[in-house]
């Protein structure tokens, strides 16, 4: 690989010149909003994690906060981000905090990767973002902007490779590891997006090898459809459940789903899930 430098200097400029403002990324930002941050943003944009986040960081503004409340709490204010069992990772995580380490975020890139729902991502992501450590970040804009202007790939592949991590610890730069970082992922985010990028305003455009190569085409990614879908059938069972402040019976949830054997499939996923209790008298609540 050619001089990291080449590639780094201008991600970092473009950074300088075009970072969002947001609330995570401040000074004033602590461990456990940029740990409650990364959970969110996966798998779902910055515009609807934003007023999520800020309500959650009012109501939680520790661990500890949130680790005193029942877990049914957390997906009540989960809201609509979808993937709500991350509701779930986030207030187990919340009372590992508070009982293994006095409440504190810790800063240890192993130790956090030993809490409940804190994964290879994510781990990195808090130790590097709160804590200034040197670790590679490696969420999907960030594998994509290095695979199309290092690899010559439109797309990273389905998991993260060996090959990745490689190529992530040698563009990592020994001082200033966190804004490199989350410069990288911010270009994937805004210019090189999955379906339409702006090469034009690519800081990197004349070093990029997929541009080079004249933008061979990926494999085909498979769109997520929702209509109609298990997924969708949960997120309105558990609408109702959220919007509720006690046991809900079952002609309430019956109501919101007409195909019978998709609704009874997906209420026991809720309840296999954690998401849902169903208690002896046949109604259902959010867990306690």
């Amino acid at each position: 690989m050619a001089d990291p430098n080449l590639l780094r200097e201008p991600i970092l400029d473009w950074y300088a010149d075009n970072a969002r403002d947001l609330p995570w990324r401040r000074p004033d930002a602590t461990p456990w909003g940029i740990l409650v941050s990364e959970i969110m943003l996966q798998q779902t944009p910055v515009v609807r994690v934003l007023p999520v986040w800020q309500q959650w960081m009012e109501r939680w503004p520790t661990p500890a906060h949130l680790a005193a409340e029942p877990p049914g709490e957390a997906v009540r204010h989960w809201g609509r981000l979808g993937y709500p069992r991350r509701a779930l990772r986030l207030h187990a995580c919340a009372r590992a905090i508070t009982a293994e380490h006095d409440g504190e975020v810790p800063a240890d890139h192993a130790t956090l990767l030993a809490l409940p729902g804190i994964g290879e991502y994510t781990a990195a992501a808090v130790a590097s973002f709160a804590f200034g450590g040197t670790h590679p970040v490696l969420d999907t804009n960030v594998r994509r902007v290095l695979g199309r202007a290092v690899r010559g790939e439109e797309y990273p592949p389905n998991a993260t490779t060996a090959a990745e991590r490689r190529l992530a610890l040698e563009l990592l730069p020994a001082v200033g590891a966190p804004v490199w970082g989350v410069a990288v992922m911010e270009l994937g985010a805004l210019v090189c997006t999955a379906r339409s990028p702006q090469c034009g305003q690519c800081p990197v455009q004349e070093l990029c090898a997929w541009r080079l190569a004249g933008k061979p085409p990926g494999a085909a990614r498979r769109g997520q459809t929702y209509d109609g879908t298990d997924r969708q059938c949960r997120g309105r069972l558990l609408a109702v459940l959220r919007a509720a402040h006690g046991p809900v019976p079952k002609t309430a949830l019956d109501v919101v789903w007409d195909e019978p054997v998709q609704r009874e499939r997906a209420l026991d996923g809720l309840v296999t899930d954690g998401l849902a209790e169903v208690l002896d008298d046949g109604t259902y609540r959010l867990p306690l």
